[in-house]
């Protein structure tokens, strides 16, 4: 079992935890990034990148993650494969356990933990998330230009999913279960009102369909109507799986403000969580953009902040060089 001691510490390798490791790591505050069970966050999941800031061509999500660590690590961030498993913030320094048994003693920290998509678990599904399958349409929507789309929900996030698409595809079909939507009536109204949106109600997804050859790809779904009982198949270019998110906030409940989907809550134009010395960014307290350079400017403020309160803290430790960090390579 290893200790670390660090004056900043950085839980989770998405965008924002990788762009506030870098701007912690030019200030000199040498931090220490633990990467959680999936570096790379969400990104590694995607295929081709248009919307992230400096990429002419299409950039593959994998690629660009890698590109993020590989600049955290060159300016000095200590990146360890581990996954925290329990945090107390109630000490100073805060205390945190990795799975691997070591121990990490930060004066502040950055939660960058993310959030996952809900998924739907259906057969098919893992096999074409990616080749026709998506959680994002203002990511993926691009792609679909005069293509007819499925987008599966019943929510906001469905409907504004919906409304968006409508900038793209030909045609967009909200597939729901039941025979009302929860989103707000005004975004009701907007979806309702669309000449492009068609709505199917109380039917549920069956399976997601597609071929292998040449590549991968979704072409169609199986549905069953909830009223009737009978199933039917339909051809559709993409499928939008829109039934929310879930932040990775496990570790710091009942020791963090959130909110009630359980989104940790921070300062409006901060990133500054309920304790002093903790900030947070990216989607792990974003429960509206949900964008990668969104995720990357919170990781930026957050570093900034925690450099701010160093400096005012000006406390011993603040000038203590962390010790026992190792330089690994992915």
């Amino acid at each position: 079992m290893a200790r670390f001691e660090t004056k900043v510490l950085i839980i989770g390798a998405g965008p924002a935890g990788y762009t506030a490791a870098i701007y912690a790591a030019r200030a000199n505050l040498k931090p220490v990034l633990v990467t959680g069970i999936q570096p790379g966050g969400q990104l590694t999941t995607t295929t081709g990148v248009e919307n992230f800031p400096g990429f002419a061509e299409a950039v593959q999500g994998p690629e660009l993650m890698d590109q993020m660590r590989q600049q955290a690590e060159h300016v000095g961030t200590g990146i360890i494969y581990d996954t925290i498993t329990s945090v107390d913030l109630s000490q100073d320094p805060i205390v945190a356990q990795g799975d691997s048994g070591d121990v990490y003693l930060a004066d502040t920290l950055i939660i960058a933990t993310g959030a996952q998509a809900k998924w739907l678990g259906r057969p098919g599904e893992a096999d074409y998330s990616g080749y026709g399958i998506s959680a994002c349409a203002v990511c993926d929507g691009f792609f679909y230009r005069g293509k007819e789309v499925v987008v599966i929900g019943g929510g906001n996030t469905a409907v504004e999913e919906a409304l968006y698409l409508t900038n793209h595809a030909s045609k967009v079909t909200l597939v729901h279960r039941r025979d009302s939507l929860r989103a707000e009536p005004i975004m009701q109204d907007r979806l309702f009102a669309h000449s492009k949106i068609d709505v199917m109600w109380n039917t549920e997804i069956v399976a997601f369909l597609g071929k292998d050859q040449p590549s991968p790809r979704l072409t169609g779904l199986r549905l069953h109507d909830r009223t009737t009982g009978t199933e039917s198949v339909i051809a559709v270019d993409g499928a939008f799986v829109a039934i929310g998110h879930d932040p990775a906030t496990a570790l710091f409940r009942g020791q963090l403000d959130m909110t009630d989907d359980g989104y940790i809550k921070i300062s409006q134009w901060s990133t500054a969580t309920s304790r002093k010395n903790v900030w947070s960014a990216g989607d792990v307290s974003d429960d509206r953009y949900k964008q990668a350079v969104v995720a990357a400017g919170m990781g930026c403020m957050a570093a900034l902040e925690a450099e701010k309160y160093l400096a005012d803290r000006a406390s011993p430790a603040a000038n203590r060089p962390p010790v026992g960090i190792p330089q690994l390579v992915a």
